[in-house]
């Protein structure tokens, strides 16, 4: 590739081949809305954004359960559990309770659906609210049949005191969930519950291994038509010219839509609107505008010289030396742009009819999504409805925003039928956000006892997050091609590091006299990134626990001996010992040159859950393959 100034450069493809990207497999509310929140009495969980008892559940006549959540399923099995918590809180049998996910016609905006906050979330403010309603449905059942609410019993939504009886469905109709939550009723202690702790049937199983209807990709609707949207070879090529008339002709074709540099098909049959998006692509002709980085190995520096915003993440200034020998050691650590890789391409179906926007999107925030493309279609907010459906592989920040909106801008041009749109395979790989490229260095010192006495981790890195949010400007690909274009959110319009992100998990947990973390971040994109998976502590992690094995030989210690001599924290001691005990670790065993041992601990985000685990591995000297034999983990959640 010819990285020249002012040198064409080849397609975002053929970049990524070359570079040897990887494939691997929050709340939100407005401003004005966070204001009036601060003023109230802070309620568990996501019960706090949405504070409406009928918000979060709903008796039905048929004494059935419908339960609300924002929060999405991506396969984690949540619906399972939240289900579960329901019919503890409730007294009301698991197979009664109905789930409805992430629908902004119909649930609580509880944002993004990461980070592994949905049962904290969600699942602390469904305990809550199902124990207020379990409460007040007592106190109308005690009301009804003259009995005090500490003498009735409940069991599958039928309370029963003295001589009578009542059935929440009963009950219902004479008292109100239309109410704010107050939080004041206890949930259940665990040694009251029948249902949480047990292995209960998932939900969204089934249908995915009996070949039913699970994923966005599998809907089909009366009427649908087939979209596929043609993107230019680089961020910034502006559309020349194309070949319309040639198109509109081809079979089945019942729309081609251009605005700006958005092109697009539509037609009666998904393998007439591949072809027809194949034909578009052959007869586009774009203007290419460099821009492009350079690819391994010369991309780390390259990421080392981009303008930064540094901030120190953590600081420990040591006590001054006391004299004798001190070993110095550095390492670079580098990790390359990232493909989500997702089982399929993401794919949403849209319709607009009357008005009004209706999309089917396996977006992990509906509502972060409605907002964004309310900016690109301009129109309110309310004119659109974003319903949660499963894709076939997600866990970050894909292409499933990007292509909803793609769905939505054809969705104008059926004339009222739905469009299923679709990514091709190297659409997803050349279009959808990255996980960051990072550099990692490190240097550590080393007293004559083999002690650490001064740590220092600088991190290069891109943003981590970059999904659709509220403020100006917005974050979906199409929004940016329009010929009246949606700003896109400039990295440097954002404040230094949004927490939590590229130096997650960067401060190391061990002890050490000195230490210094600090991040430098790269405030250009020219590859556009987000959200893959653990953000930057994939990297940060990998950096850490790969130097404190080289700096435990240097010291020439055992490696769990060398981090037990640094970790002073109870829990994550604990979790190194339990770990290098059933894994029978033995310190320095002889080897053969084909057998091998690792250790590994981290915390999830230094505040979740501890985990340590020990590699068995096993090389093959002739081929060159490694095959890891046993693996051992100790977790303490």
């Amino acid at each position: 590739m010819d990285t020249s100034k002012g040198k064409s450069r080849s397609s975002r493809r053929d970049f990524l081949k070359s570079a040897g990207a990887i494939v691997v497999g929050f709340s939100w509310s407005a401003p004005g809305v966070l204001a009036q929140q601060a003023a109230l009495p802070r309620l568990p969980g996501g019960l706090n954004n949405n504070r409406m008892l009928d918000a979060w559940l709903r008796i039905n006549p048929d004494g059935r359960v419908t339960i609300f959540t924002g929060k999405c399923e991506l396969g984690q099995g949540i619906l399972t559990a939240l289900a579960q918590i329901a019919s503890d809180e409730l007294d009301v049998a698991y197979e009664r309770i109905e789930m409805v996910s992430a629908d902004t016609a119909r649930t609580p905006n509880e944002g993004v659906t990461a980070g592994s906050l949905s049962v904290e979330n969600s699942g602390t403010a469904l305990r809550y609210a199902c124990a207020e309603a379990r409460q007040i449905l007592l106190e109308r059942a005690a009301a009804r049949l003259g009995v005090g609410a500490d003498r009735l019993t409940v069991a599958d939504g039928t309370i029963t005191g003295g001589s009578g009886k009542a059935t929440y469905a009963e009950l219902a109709k004479e008292t109100s969930l239309k109410r704010e939550a107050t939080a004041r009723a206890k949930p259940k202690a665990p040694s009251q519950h029948k249902v949480i702790g047990k292995s209960m049937p998932r939900r969204d199983i089934p249908s995915k291994v009996t070949g039913g209807v699970s994923y966005v990709q599998d809907m089909r609707l009366p009427g649908m038509v087939f979209g596929r949207v043609v993107r230019p070879a680089s961020y910034r090529a502006q559309l020349v010219s194309f070949d319309e008339g040639a198109i509109k002709a081809m079979p089945g074709v019942v729309a081609v839509v251009r605005d700006g540099n958005f092109i697009a098909v539509a037609a009666g049959r998904e393998e007439q609107a591949i072809k027809a998006a194949q034909a578009l692509r052959a007869s586009a002709k774009w203007r290419e505008t460099a821009d492009l980085p350079p690819p391994p190995p010369a991309l780390f520096e390259h990421l080392q010289g981009m303008p930064t915003q540094d901030k120190v993440v953590s600081e420990k200034v040591p006590a001054a030396p006391t004299g004798g020998r001190v070993t110095t050691l550095e390492a670079t650590y580098t990790r390359p742009y990232q493909s989500h890789g997702s089982i399929g391409p993401s794919c949403a179906v849209a319709q607009f009819k009357d008005g009004k926007y209706t999309v089917w999107t396996h977006s992990q925030g509906v509502f972060p999504l409605r907002v964004d493309l309310a900016k690109v279609l301009r129109v309110p907010q309310s004119a659109i409805t974003c319903t949660h459906v499963e894709g076939s592989g997600c866990y970050g920040h894909n292409g499933a925003d990007d292509v909803a909106c793609d769905a939505a801008l054809v969705a104008r041009a059926t004339h009222g039928r739905p469009v299923k749109l679709q990514w091709m395979r190297d659409d997803e790989f050349s279009w959808e956000p990255y996980g960051s490229a990072m550099v990692i260095k490190m240097r550590v010192r080393l007293d004559v006892d083999g002690r650490i006495v001064d740590w220092r981790h600088d991190v290069w890195s891109h943003p981590h997050s970059t999904r659709p949010t509220a403020g100006g400007g917005g974050n979906l690909l199409a929004g940016w091609h329009l010929a009246q274009p949606v700003e896109q959110i400039m990295v440097t319009k954002r404040p230094p590091s949004p927490p939590n992100q590229a130096e997650r998990n960067a401060t190391p947990l061990y002890d050490f006299p000195g230490q210094r973390v600090v991040l430098h971040y790269i405030t250009d994109m020219p590859i556009r990134t987000s959200a893959l998976r653990t953000l930057g502590a994939y990297s940060n992690v990998f950096a850490l626990e790969s130097f404190m094995d080289e700096a435990a030989a240097a010291a020439n210690v055992d490696p769990v001996e060398f981090r037990l001599r640094h970790m002073k924290e109870p829990r994550a001691r604990a979790v190194i010992e339990t770990c290098a005990q059933k894994a029978g670790w033995q310190p320095r065993p002889k080897g053969d040159g084909t057998h091998g041992r690792g250790f590994a601990f981290a915390q999830y985000k230094n505040t979740a859950c501890y985990v340590a685990v020990v590699a068995d591995v096993e090389v093959d000297r002739r081929s060159g393959k490694v095959r890891v034999a046993r693996a051992v983990s100790a977790v303490d959640a």
